[in-house]
């Protein structure tokens, strides 16, 4: 009769323990599809901010792209995700400055710490005539932080971003470790 009520409680225990596990899971998955979200970067774009394959964890949660986040972004014109810096949102004028190399927005030249080299014209969606630049309703402008290595929207491939191709902002890199971030 003992055995029968160690065996009844052991077994009870163990149910117990995997509806309780059962339902962190179930948590963890609401999190992940309707919070937050893993990606990974793929090539030199964002260097020296992120680098080649580097994972990182995004929010996505009511998110509006402001000035200086970093985003990842379903962009459908190049049929893949890629990891930019939104430089300005809708309604903001965008200069660039080839000669100086150097990027205003609403008037204001970007202190840009975060780069590496100067901003060149990307053969791309616009000539250096073109600027300035005023970003449409329901759109922003990216560049990837290694300015010379960047198809972004100075490019004729990506241009414009729509706000509903941006997936979510980046607030962590977890991988590797060693330059484990929180931004």
């Amino acid at each position: 009769m003992e055995d029968t009520r160690k065996k009844s409680t052991l077994l009870a225990d163990i149910l117990e323990t995997v509806e309780t596990l059962l339902y962190w899971i179930f948590i963890l998955r609401l999190v992940f599809i309707f919070i937050i979200g893993i990606a990974q970067v793929d090539g030199h774009s964002m260097v020296p901010t992120l680098q080649d394959t580097e994972k990182l964890i995004y929010f996505h949660l009511f998110y509006q792209p402001e000035d200086g986040d970093i985003v990842i972004v379903n962009s459908k014109s190049l049929d893949k995700t890629i990891v930019k810096r939104v430089i300005a949102t809708e309604g903001q004028t965008i200069d660039i400055d080839f000669e100086t190399g150097t990027v205003s927005v609403d008037g204001e030249v970007l202190d840009e710490p975060y780069i590496n080299n100067a901003t060149v014209n990307n053969t791309g969606a616009f000539e250096d005539d073109d600027y300035p630049l005023t970003v449409p309703d329901d759109c922003i402008f990216v560049m990837g932080d290694n300015r010379q290595n960047s198809k972004d929207s100075r490019h004729w491939q990506v241009g414009f971003v729509p706000v509903d191709e941006v997936v979510g902002k980046v607030i962590l890199r977890y991988y590797p470790l060693s330059d484990f971030t929180v931004f």
